[in-house]
């Protein structure tokens, strides 16, 4: 089968988060399964080194104003296409958003030309492309079937699958924007690409694919209600037979603490010990004091989405209780300010770094004895999962793929001998003050803890079953009806 993965960042050539990773790991993990999969990429500044030879295989004089080619190049072994619109894509800051964080104005217009190319790319109009499942990850992407559906290329039109990385974020904007949008007028519609008077391009791709999944089977049921669907709630249960939640994987050869140049000493279930290194690594790094008590981590953006407001407030319990704390991460400012507040008033217990750095996070999950994750959702989620596999304990929110793939160390789950983390209902201060004194309860229990991180170290999050699965998915798109 051929497939055209359509997003707006893979690691390791541009990332903000875990779409990226997922993006990255997708072709490596579905080619076992007989997927070929070439992954489309909008042509930001950071791609340059990887399109500096390529190919040109298709030029826009005009595509939705702008000038435009579609480079061929690599993603490691596999294919990767480009879209190079400089007057688009060309510009310092992030993938989204200027130096400042502020979302770039024409987001609209940009995204909406990525996904105009993938859809040609889908349909015939560029000669020697064709495939036959377009797969479009989150809203940047989602536009891309709603041109197949309104507006394809000469050829039949691939199939196409819509992945819901987060649903909060839906790409919405006023009405102005649609006569730029190169779409017929039916398509402004309640069942097509109108959203409350406006256009919503997550709501679109959902409306025009064949199939929807998520990235958790529990977060595919909880979308279902007003408290998760963030106003797609309607549209998720009208389309219910269609939604299927399939976990996301890791990619081994990333994310592998026996082999992960990123650790001072790298280990396995055998050699737990050496974690001590990494450990005292951390603690220079972060200025905390030298001890083998309880090093708890957080790397996360600082929003509430993900529950850092109750951790902020929860800080100086935690060094009472004698924890400390090692922060990598950044985003709402009061947030990122409540962190380094708390790291003045606790020099030694607590360190904080703002901003995002790759090598960090894997020596924090080398090194840290557990890792905090109170989402109030989450769709997924890759930090656990990097956690599990590093035996840094994750102690999760039970919401979405933490509840999926963390195994909450209650009494009967260690007496099997199953439990690979802690998990908590809530996130208020009460909830996450219990799970902080349970945690530490294990932790003084180094048998128990030993346990915990050989079982979290041992369970399988490699793509191998999500790739066989969305495989399958796609391979029932394709059978005649």
């Amino acid at each position: 089968m051929r497939v055209l993965s359509v997003a707006s960042e893979a690691y390791p050539i541009i990332k903000t988060g875990g779409l990226a990773d997922v993006v990255g790991a997708l072709p490596a993990a579905l080619a076992p399964h007989g997927v070929a999969l070439t992954t489309f990429l909008p042509g930001y500044p950071a791609l340059a080194a990887v399109t500096k030879r390529a190919k040109v295989v298709h030029r826009y004089t005009d595509l939705l104003g702008a000038e435009a080619r579609i480079l061929k190049a690599k993603i490691g072994d596999h294919p990767l296409l480009v879209l190079d619109a400089p007057a688009l894509f060309a510009r310092g800051g992030g993938p989204y958003g200027d130096a400042t964080g502020a979302d770039w104005p024409d987001n609209w217009r940009r995204f909406a030309a990525f996904s105009r190319a993938a859809a040609d790319l889908a349909s015939g109009a560029v000669p020697g492309y064709a495939f036959d499942i377009l797969h479009a990850h989150d809203w940047q992407a989602a536009m891309a079937p709603a041109y197949l559906r309104y507006a394809p290329g000469p050829a039949k039109p691939a199939r196409t699958v819509v992945t819901i990385h987060n649903i909060a974020f839906q790409g919405r904007y006023g009405y102005d924007i649609f006569a730029d949008l190169a779409l017929p007028d039916i398509a402004f519609a309640l069942d097509g690409v109108e959203y409350y008077g406006g256009v919503g391009y997550l709501k679109a791709g959902l409306e025009a694919a064949d199939a929807i999944t998520t990235v958790s089977p529990t977060y595919a049921a909880e979308i279902r209600r007003a408290e998760f669907g963030m106003g797609l709630e309607g549209l998720i249960n009208d389309r219910a037979s269609r939604v299927t939640g399939i976990v996301n994987g890791i990619d081994p050869a990333v994310w592998n603490p026996e082999t992960d140049a990123s650790l001072p000493a790298r280990y396995t279930t055998r050699t737990l010990a050496r974690r001590r290194t990494n450990k005292r690594a951390i603690e220079t790094l972060f200025g905390l004091d030298t001890e083998d008590g309880p090093l708890f981590t957080v790397v996360s953006r600082l929003t509430g989405q993900k529950g850092m407001d109750v951790l902020a407030g929860a800080l100086d319990e935690l060094v009472t209780l004698g924890g400390r704390l090692a922060l990598l991460g950044s985003g709402d400012i009061e947030l990122e300010h409540a962190f380094l507040a708390a790291a003045e008033r606790h020099p030694g217990r607590i360190g904080v770094r703002i901003g995002y750095d790759e090598p960090v996070s894997h020596l924090l999950q080398g090194g840290a004895d557990a890792i905090l994750i109170p989402s109030r959702f989450e769709p997924c989620g890759l930090t656990q999962l990097y956690g599990l596999a590093y035996g840094c304990i994750p102690v999760v929110a039970r919401t979405g793929g933490l509840a999926d793939t963390v195994i909450d160390a209650n009494e009967a789950a260690i007496a099997a001998g199953v439990a690979t983390g802690i998990q908590h209902d809530g996130v208020t201060p009460e909830a996450l003050s219990h799970a902080l004194r349970r945690t530490l309860s294990l932790y003084a229990r180094p048998d128990r803890w030993a346990m915990l991180q050989r079982n979290a170290m041992r369970a399988d999050f490699s793509w191998d079953e999500s790739g066989r699965r969305y495989a399958n998915l796609y391979s029932s798109l394709l059978e005649p009806a």
